[in-house]
């Protein structure tokens, strides 16, 4: 995530997957966040996650989201 302020701790966001030729990645909301790459047996089942922490890093801000899996 690159901005503040965009979602909340605590709050339901759906997810959006995404497929390049050799993996897949992940969308969160409507584009708040970017997963990195997945691979086949690390994909997801769920389409909507619980955000838990949101932490601020030199790098830029991630999220940390939780699914039922």
């Amino acid at each position: 995530m690159e901005r503040t302020g965009l979602v909340k701790e605590g709050e339901v966001l759906p997810v959006t997957e995404g497929k390049l030729p050799n993996s897949y990645y992940y969308t969160l909301g409507n584009a708040y966040a970017m997963s990195a790459n997945y691979t086949f047996r690390e994909r997801l089942t769920s389409r909507e996650g619980t955000v838990k922490e949101i932490k601020e890093t030199p790098k830029g801000f991630f999220v940390t989201v939780q699914f039922d899996e």
